[in-house]
């Protein structure tokens, strides 16, 4: 019997140290679950923070060649406007008879009804006009100068359009990442300007 006694008694102190163990097993249990909650949370909080940079940057990236698109056609526009929408305007020919700085000059003959001959227009100094040479032209309303008008008036009027595609062109490709885009702009733009100066 006090065997039996002293047996017993061991079991209950071994059950107890068992017991007494568990709670330290199930602490160990619960930091690693909250290390483990802190560490998704933290890979969660930085992928959404990429998403943020890479979202931002697309947008960024997108409105830089939106406006440099529309500085084109802004830029085209003052002169495509009188060489495209010609109706009621003057149009006639001009014979440049000098060049200076920034301009060139020289008579203006008429070609429509109702407009009237001028001793002297202005016309402005490109690669579309060269001394000696008779274009025809339109003219500004309001004023004496003068805008080369016809298909190479049109395509030289776009060129500098054709500058901003091949602009928008890299930001499109290297910005955006959008390669096959920016080969199609790039392409637009070399055929606007080859075509604008083959046409002069």
């Amino acid at each position: 019997m006090p065997a039996t006694a002293a047996s017993s008694h061991r079991r209950r102190g071994h059950s107890r140290k068992g017991s007494a163990k568990s709670p330290a097993r199930g602490a160990v249990t619960a930091k690693g679950s909250a290390k483990g909650t802190e560490s998704a949370k933290g890979a969660a909080g930085s992928s959404a923070s990429e998403t943020a940079l890479r979202f931002g940057r697309l947008v960024a990236m997108g409105a830089v060649a939106v406006l440099i698109l529309l500085a084109g056609v802004w830029g085209s526009w003052g002169s495509a406007q009188h060489v495209m929408l010609t109706k009621g305007r003057e149009q006639g020919t001009v014979e440049v008879t000098r060049c200076g700085e920034d301009t060139c000059a020289g008579p203006y003959t008429p070609l429509s009804a109702g407009s009237t001959a001028r001793a002297r227009v202005e016309i402005e100094k490109s690669v579309a006009v060269r001394k000696g040479g008779i274009y025809t032209v339109v003219i500004k309303p309001g004023s004496d100068e003068v805008v080369r008008s016809g298909p190479a008036g049109v395509l030289y009027a776009w060129v500098p359009l054709g500058g901003a595609l091949l602009l928008a062109s890299v930001v499109v490709a290297g910005g955006l990442g959008r390669v096959r885009v920016g080969w199609a702009l790039a392409g637009s733009g070399v055929a606007l300007l080859t075509a604008a100066f083959l046409a002069v």
